[in-house]
């Protein structure tokens, strides 16, 4: 009973967790008009320009924001799709190393593919392991 008011006053778990991704989620579709703006050769700078500032001392989750916007914009260029802000949660809870549970048709391919690049920025490599071939 007790656990059920509290539930009610400070929301559950998810909700909390759903909330403190939130702004991050508004970052990345704030830097959305400003990427979308950008040239192909200006999108795929932004590589260099995301390791040069890592190396000048800034962290992934500093710059997580802009090159999650940037992964957004290369896979509408490229594959026609654009990750959601479903997928772009999934993406911050696998860079913070937490499993995000994800349904059938939800684009968990998609929303791996933006802390893979965050990731891989850093110079260490990433690995991703699935259960299907064709992923």
């Amino acid at each position: 009973m007790f656990g059920m008011i509290l539930k009610k006053i400070f929301g559950s778990q998810n909700e909390r967790n759903l909330k403190r991704i939130a702004p991050l989620v508004d970052e990345v579709n704030g830097f959305e008009p400003a990427i979308r703006s950008l040239s192909d050769a200006a999108l795929a700078a932004k590589t260099g320009e995301f390791r040069q500032r890592l190396s000048n001392g800034e962290e992934l989750d500093e710059i997580l924001p802009e090159a999650f916007a940037v992964v957004r914009e290369a896979s509408i260029r490229t594959l026609g799709m654009r990750p959601f802000d479903v997928q772009i949660i999934g993406g911050i809870v696998l860079h913070q190393g937490k499993i995000a549970e994800m349904k059938t048709g939800e684009g968990k391919t998609l929303a791996a593919t933006l802390p893979v690049y965050l990731n891989a920025l850093s110079g260490r490599g990433v690995h991703v392991v699935t259960v299907n071939d064709y992923l």
